[in-house]
């Protein structure tokens, strides 16, 4: 075990940390030149395609360590064994983080020297300091023209409190320094502690599914040790299972004759029932008699919408893929859900708009569904006037105006570090979005921290984008949830040919509904296209319509094979196409094209 070493790479999102990865599985031949690519560890498709790193992966490597000789050390070589987590940076990902650090006993925090120190280099690091992590701090993209290495290095030390010598520099993209890096993580992170030595019992952080093996989980091994056929139990869940294969992460699964104390790997369950395989449950001996390990609080989705088939025929078909994706991502949820337009389909809850974005991109491409998506909302706590209380997930069970007592709404707390000269366009869009800005400070080389609270809805209401667009897209935001707070909200029906269409309905401040009204009338109006029949926009709010636009329908020229005559023969024929407009108003039914949900849900 004293060789052994667990650490995770944690940074802000395109700081380097797959690129850092690559370089350190380079040079430790984990894999062999001939198949090294970019961002080798991130093996989805849709991982590669971004450039983002969507889930945690683990990987083992070995490392030769010199000696030179000294007083406490004899000359020659020592072997290492170094397990590594490359974790997201993405702010919707935070959850994928706080289980890789669970796992490890010390990160590597990485900070990009050509942007400096942001928003999520805070929240990460914060996570680490809670869990008693040791910080190994290191610049990344030295290499770069753009590079400011002293400035950078002067933030990273406040931050810390640590010493020059102390913030390494590297190059994920040349390997300069990433040796040095390597020997400093064995110099400084602490090797793991057997907490029970005496029967086997792990920690599970992941976990995936395969057709063929069942339920494969992703251990870090407390105690003990573990070999293929070893009886095992879930501790939470109750059902035992044989362990059919355990292995490592090379970074492919690699079969070994057992796992021990302080070490990372899998085990292959052969267990295919879904809702068994918890993250923070505890895989134990079935000997064992112990309580639990502390596990992971479970995820608390922020943000809902609902997704239907396009075909309600595909019903089931997103039911078992919702259920498959589920296995590979805890964080998700969904229930069922009617709609009188739509047809069934899934309330689904998320940990943030990207969250929600990848997980419907994932059911387009590896199960071949059309889907439509609802306008994404939050959670409300509703108390009504005869006295009960609801909790609202849907913007469509939000009840009227005249029937709410009070209104409560998530709050956030949110850091935002911007250039010091844009503070004064962020302080307008502050207030568009009702932040209450709480404290702002100098933060190294002409940046300003601040921090504020305001209600997750207005986070939402496309204030990344914004925030993006006021500060010439220097700023960077974290963000992490508070309490419930009360709301002056009410409800926003959309009408398309006079039917509520709940996919568009959302729940809107007071004091912005008409301007909401007026932008969904005119956005909708100019997506929807021209049908046979004229088309009314309308959006409904307070009990009366606020908003109406009206698309004008196709109208074929009847009396284009006339080359002459009397003006009635022609007046007499307009007059039929509408009489035969009008009977087809009366029973035309308008088609939305799935396309336009999405272009709403993005705006």
């Amino acid at each position: 075990m004293k060789n052994i070493r667990n650490f995770s790479i944690i940074a802000h999102i395109d700081h380097g940390k797959s690129t850092l990865a690559d370089r350190m599985l380079e040079i430790n031949n984990t894999i062999e030149k001939r198949k090294m690519k970019t961002q080798v560890l991130d093996s989805m498709e849709l991982e590669r395609e971004r450039g983002i790193t969507i889930k945690m992966q683990p990987v083992r490597m070995s490392y030769e360590v010199r000696h030179s000789g000294g007083i406490e050390q004899s000359e020659g070589q020592e072997s290492f064994i170094l397990n590594l987590i490359d974790t997201p940076g993405h702010i919707d990902f935070s959850y994928e983080v706080s289980r890789a650090l669970k796992a490890v006993e010390g990160s590597v925090l990485l900070v990009d020297c050509t942007q400096g120190v942001q928003a999520q280099t805070l929240t990460v690091l914060n996570m680490a300091k809670e869990l008693g992590l040791v910080i190994v701090p290191a610049l990344s993209k030295i290499d770069s023209p753009l590079a400011r290495v002293e400035e950078v290095r002067e933030e990273v030390m406040k931050l810390l409190g640590c010493a020059e010598q102390d913030v390494l520099l590297v190059s994920g993209k040349t390997g300069e320094g990433v040796e040095n890096l390597l020997n400093e993580i064995i110099n400084k992170v602490p090797p793991p502690k057997e907490e029970d030595k005496n029967t086997f019992k792990s920690l599970v952080f992941d976990f995936k599914y395969s057709t063929h093996k069942g339920v494969v989980v992703f251990i870090r091994v407390m105690g003990g040790e573990v070999k293929n056929g070893d009886q095992l139990i879930f501790k939470v869940a109750g059902e035992k299972f044989t362990a059919l294969e355990v292995g490592i992460f090379n970074p492919e699964e690699k079969r070994v004759e057992k796992l021990t104390a302080g070490e990372i790997g899998y085990i292959v369950t052969g267990i295919k029932e879904p809702g068994i395989a918890r993250v923070g449950d505890t895989v134990a001996s079935v000997f064992d008699s112990e309580e639990p390990l502390p596990g992971y609080m479970n995820p608390n989705p922020v943000v809902w919408a609902s997704i239907y088939p396009e075909d309600q025929g595909d019903f089931v078909t997103l039911r078992q893929s919702l259920s498959k994706l589920k296995l590979s991502d805890s964080s998700s949820t969904f229930e069922e859900e009617t709609s009188g337009v739509l047809g069934r389909g899934f309330r689904c809850g998320f940990l943030g708009m990207l969250h929600l974005e990848i997980i419907s991109e994932r059911l387009r491409r590896e199960f071949n569904l059309e889907l439509v998506i609802t306008m994404p909302s939050i959670n409300y706590e509703v108390f009504l006037r005869n006295g009960t209380r609801e909790k609202i997930y849907s913007p469509v069970h939000f009840p009227d105006d005249g029937n709410v007592s009070e209104v409560y709404e998530p709050w956030v707390s949110v850091i935002v570090i911007t250039p010091a000269d844009y503070v004064g366009e962020l302080m307008k869009l502050l207030y568009e979005h009702e932040a209450v800005l709480k404290n702002s400070e100098s933060f190294g080389d002409g940046k300003t921290e601040m921090k504020m609270e305001m209600p997750l809805r207005e986070l939402m209401r496309n204030f990344f984008d914004k925030l993006k667009s006021a500060t010439s897209g220097f700023a960077s935001i974290s963000y992490e949830m508070l309490d419930m707070r009360q709301a002056d909200v009410v409800r926003l029906d959309i009408l398309v040919g006079e039917e509520i269409q709940t996919a568009f309905t959302r729940v809107v401040s007071r004091r912005v509904v008409e301007t909401e009204a007026e932008l969904m009338a005119e956005k909708l109006s100019e997506l929807i296209p021209r049908q046979m029949i004229a088309v009314k926009v309308q959006a409904k709010a307070l009990g009366r319509i606020i908003s109406s636009k009206t698309i004008s329908a196709f109208r074929k020229d009847v009396t284009q094979h006339m080359y002459g005559g009397d003006i009635t023969r022609k007046m007499k024929l307009r007059e039929k196409q509408k009489k035969g407009k009008k009977k087809m108003q009366s029973r035309g039914k308008v088609n939305i094209p799935h396309d336009v949900f999405l272009k709403i849900m993005k705006s």
